[in-house]
């Protein structure tokens, strides 16, 4: 029996999408880039392109499957450390297909469903490390492979037990920089409330002033000279003195 041919091993090595992307890497998923072009020249129509996810220290011994059948699923993954999913046509991965950017690997959430078979991309469920490559498979098994990933490593999520039920006591010198501030800016307050009142008060004693002193002020008339004295009686004036 002949031997089935070694997967053409191509140079591209898959990593975490450059982009900006909201949640690129969580506790449960990654966002990879899509490799575009990488595929080109040796697929088929009918060809399906796969991604093999694994621990990063069980990737080496990861083998390929020979067929669809011998997909390793994603349930296995507690146990057989590896598993494949994104099940896509190799069409799909084409420098002419206007095909997102980034795949979410761990994204579909549904894959706990009791009894479903298929593979899935299920969450991923704990930190890892992890390495994936991309895999092409035809009907006769596989035909070409990407280079592994350098490790990638989930978010930690943080621990119950690590989250304070209160809030922390401030120190000292918080405390007393808090009281210093909040003594100045009283006392600021306390200024600028006298220096309103007693521009205000000033004001209306002001006003006080110049009516009282409209009303106090006396009002003088026009000089008049004193009356002059009655000319004597007639008869008196055309007498020499003392004969009258």
């Amino acid at each position: 029996l002949s031997l089935p041919f070694p997967p053409a091993l191509l140079p591209y090595v898959p990593h975490v999408s450059p982009t900006a992307l909201l949640g690129k890497v969580t506790a449960t998923t990654f966002a990879l880039e899509r490799p575009r072009c990488v595929f080109d020249g040796l697929a088929d129509a009918s060809d399906a392109v796969w991604l093999a996810v694994a621990f990063a220290n069980a990737s080496a011994a990861f083998r390929n499957p020979q067929s669809r059948a011998d997909v390793p699923r994603y349930q296995q993954l507690p146990t057989a450390h590896s598993y494949m999913t994104l099940e896509t046509a190799a069409a799909e991965y084409s420098c002419s297909s206007p095909s997102p950017p980034a795949l979410r690997v761990g994204g579909d959430t549904a894959c706990g469903e009791q009894g479903r078979q298929d593979p899935c991309n299920g969450p991923l469920p704990s930190p890892g490390p992890y390495r994936v490559k991309f895999l092409l498979m035809g009907c006769g098994g596989p035909k070409a492979e990407t280079r592994w990933s350098d490790p990638i490593l989930l978010r930690r999520a943080a621990s119950p037990s690590t989250i304070a039920p209160v809030p922390a006591r401030r120190g000292s010198a918080v405390v007393v920089i808090a009281a210093i501030l909040a003594s100045l800016g009283a006392v600021l307050a306390t200024a600028v409330l006298a220096a309103l009142g007693a521009k205000v008060w000033g004001c209306l004693c002001h006003r006080d002033l110049g009516t009282d002193a409209f009303t106090r002020r006396s009002y003088r008339t026009h000089h008049i000279p004193p009356a002059l004295p009655e000319p004597p009686p007639p008869g008196c004036g055309c007498r020499p003195p003392g004969r009258c």
